[in-house]
């Protein structure tokens, strides 16, 4: 549970980072005007600025994600990408999907905390019950949660897997033709499946001979699942608030996931705790979403002039 909690850590803040360096990107190209201003306010840039900036209807922007690599921020936010990546794996060798799922649903509040400090949104009374309450959903889980299925999968889950993400790149252009903060929580759904994808796939690759592993469906679609949630996920950055684009990621990252796992590969929980389980991972994953509802910063009402008083005689 340390290593997905970890990988939360990691995501999380690589979340803010990558969209700090993705607003950026689109500013220099001519994109959002207000983009610099929004990552100080919280908010988010509209969406006629970011039609402007990639092209309306566009929902999959290949040129914004080579603009964002240059920015040191995305580099850094890749390198943490990376160690949650391992972290996940590792967590993802020992525990259920369900319960790595939830636990990286944790990066919710990881990105809140971190947009806090870095784009200047302090966070409310209700954020911070919402991050206690991720928190207490994820301890239910760390006390119920068995260990990894032992059900390898079958060859049609795996072709499965690679389908679903063959899909996602399509999701992704259709999310395009949705108005603003559809748009970016679309973006961020199909980003959340393509995670989903990685980490059933993690757990469909048993054998890491090169003979076995390059002839294995489920390698595939991790590659190309990570790919489509990293490309997805940069787009949603773009297009939206921080925490509208990673709730869409937290949908579809957990629940398919854990399903997967569950009914095709094993997962179960410790004995008489299913229910512990059951409920720490609604808690977690409804804490996180609440989070993301309540995450936006406020947006400061203009000050209105007064009407000029009557002339004086």
């Amino acid at each position: 549970m340390v290593c997905a909690l970890g990988a939360a850590l990691c995501y999380g803040t690589a979340t803010v980072l990558q969209a700090m360096a993705a607003r950026a990107a689109a500013s220099d190209s001519g994109g959002p005007g207000d983009a610099r201003s929004s990552e100080g306010s919280g908010g988010t840039p509209s969406s006629k600025g970011s039609d402007k900036g990639s092209g309306k209807g566009s929902g999959v922007d290949a040129a914004l994600l080579w603009r964002a690599v240059r920015q040191w921020r995305y580099l850094a936010g890749l390198g943490l990408d990376g160690a949650g990546f391992v972290l996940q794996i590792v967590a993802l060798r020992s525990l259920p999907i369900y319960a790595v799922g939830a636990a990286l649903a944790a990066s919710l509040a990881v990105t809140a905390v971190v947009a806090a400090r870095l784009l200047r949104t302090p966070l409310t009374g209700v954020e911070w019950a919402a991050v206690g309450v991720v928190c207490a959903g994820l301890a239910m889980l760390g006390l119920s949660a068995g260990e990894e299925g032992d059900e390898t999968g079958s060859t049609a889950l795996r072709y499965a897997m690679l389908g679903v993400a063959g899909g996602i790149l399509l999701l992704g252009a259709a999310a395009g033709g949705l108005p603003g903060r559809a748009r970016a929580l679309a973006l961020g759904l199909g980003s959340g499946f393509g995670f989903g994808v990685v980490e059933v796939s993690v757990r469909l690759i048993e054998d890491l001979d090169p003979a076995t592993l390059f002839t294995n469906p489920a390698t595939y679609a991790l590659l190309l699942g990570g790919g489509a949630a990293f490309l997805l996920l940069t787009s949603a950055l773009e297009r939206g608030s921080v925490t509208t684009a990673t709730a869409g990621m937290v949908i579809g990252e957990t629940i398919g996931p854990a399903a997967v796992g569950v009914v095709w590969l094993g997962d179960r929980t410790r004995e008489d705790l299913a229910w512990l389980a059951v409920l720490g991972f609604a808690v977690a994953v409804a804490g996180a979403l609440a989070l993301a509802r309540f995450g936006e910063a406020p947006v400061e009402a203009p000050v209105e002039a007064e009407p000029p008083g009557p002339a004086s005689p």
